[in-house]
Parts: C-alpha cells; structure tokens; sequence
C-alpha cells in the first residue's frame, strides 16, 4: 500500500455519551493520509464530538482511536501537538491584542528547544533558532497572503482575515494532520472562495491530511475527497461527494430535496 493510501487514523466502534445523552453511538471512521474528508450532518449530529474525538479532547467511554495503526489512550494537549495534529476552532481563538506574526509565531511553540539563558541574551542557538523560527513565520505568511497586516494587531483585522491568520497559526505546527471545525462559517462569498483555495493548496503542496467541518455544501463537495455524514450520533453515510449526495439516508437527514 503506497503511503497516500495509508491510513492515518482509525476510529473504530466509538461511543461517547454526555450523562444520559450519547454524542456518537458505534462511530467507524477512517482517515486516509493526504486526503480532505468532510464531516457533515445537521445541527446536535456529532460532528463537533467527533473532531474532539480525532483531536484527543474528547476520550470515549467505547472503542478504540488508532494513530498510524498504535491504541491511542488519554493523551496530554501538547504531546497530541507532538503527534502532528493542529486544529482550528469554529469560535477564533487567537491572542487578540498581538500581531498577525506574533500570533502565527504561537503556533511553533511546541518546536522550540528552551535554552532560556541564550533565548534572553539573544546568542547562540537562541538567536538562531529564533531566526529560524521566524523565518518559517515569515513563509506561511507569504503562502496566505497576508503580509500587509502582518503586525498589525488581530483585534483590528476584520473576520476574514482573522481566520486566515488562525489557519496560519496552525500551519505553523507544520501538521500531519489538520483539523478544521466550520473554516468557512460567517464569510462573504470572496473570503470563502479564498478559503477553499488555501486549504486545498495546503494539502496539494504540504501534503497535509485534512478533516474538516462545513455546512456549506458547495464548499464540501467541491473540495472534499470523501464525506462522512453523521445523524444523531450515528454515521449513516461515508463516500465519496457524488456517492453521498445521492443516499437516499443523508437526502432525508440532511440535504433535502433538490
């Protein structure tokens, strides 16, 4: 099996309940690497569950979540950021009162080897792994086109660019595997178009394996390699776009008629 077909992760048989209301209910999911896969469904479906799942906030009092093929029990925020998994979130999240730089900056935290001496007086590895770092900044800030509000504070930028940057600030893990929940929820027509074209670009040119969730349906099925749909916790479809829009389940559940 060549590596882009490889599986990624594995869910399997998950059940995650909430006191008395289940969430997910017997969830099979698999992520194969270097694809897009959509997450779709209505309003209370899971599917916020399900990328806590996938993104170890969630642990699940059922089944297993395999990553590269390995159980993955209760894992720490940073060691999950270790692994390789970024994510952005359907409410931003960024630090508001500093740059779009300093921002995306945040993000390479987790690859920075402390030397807290040398990171002060700015010397030696400090300051070069400061040049580096910044460096990578500076790239992803290029590859989203945002290079004229780079210092400009967040809380001053309007929605769509802080989106931009919050997907910078995940790109900067330099991720196997990103995890966006609504990228594309509250945008004008041009910033979801812009949206679309980055995230693709992401994962033509990095390689980067992409779970997202979307209710637009034109978005999801322009840009998705595969869909899963759930209902009430349960997953009642997974195909490709064509083959999902056209089950009869996910018509009634979700879609509706045309």
């Amino acid at each position: 099996m060549s590596e882009k077909n490889k599986n990624l992760m594995d869910i399997e048989k998950v059940n995650l309940s909430f006191g008395g209301l289940k969430a997910l209910i017997d969830v099979d999911l698999k992520i194969i690497t270097g694809e897009i896969l959509a997450i779709i469904g209505p309003n209370g479906a899971g599917k916020s569950s399900m990328l806590n799942v996938i993104s170890g906030i969630y642990i699940p009092q059922d089944g297993l979540v395999k990553w590269k093929g390995k159980i993955r029990k209760k894992v720490a925020p940073h060691d999950i950021a270790r692994m390789g998994i970024a994510r952005t979130f359907q409410n931003i999240a960024l630090f508001r009162g500093m740059s779009a730089l300093d921002n995306i900056l945040t993000g390479r935290n987790i690859l920075m080897k402390r030397n807290l001496l040398l990171e002060m007086l700015y010397f030696g590895s400090g300051k070069s792994q400061e040049i580096e770092h910044r460096k990578k900044a500076e790239e992803i800030i290029d590859f989203l086109e945002i290079q004229s509000i780079r210092k400009t504070p967040v809380s001053r930028l309007p929605y769509g660019l802080q989106k931009r940057v919050e997907l910078g600030r995940a790109l900067a893990l330099e991720p196997e595997l990103l995890l966006l929940d609504e990228p594309m929820a509250g945008m004008n027509v041009e910033e979801k178009e812009d949206m679309c074209r980055f995230i693709l670009d992401v994962n033509e040119q990095f390689g980067t394996t992409i779970v997202l969730i979307e209710h637009d349906m034109g978005v999801v099925m322009d840009i998705s390699d595969r869909v899963a749909v759930l209902d009430y916790g349960i997953k009642i479809a997974d195909g490709t776009p064509d083959e999902v829009r056209s089950e009869q389940k996910v018509i009634d559940a979700y879609l509706g008629a045309a």
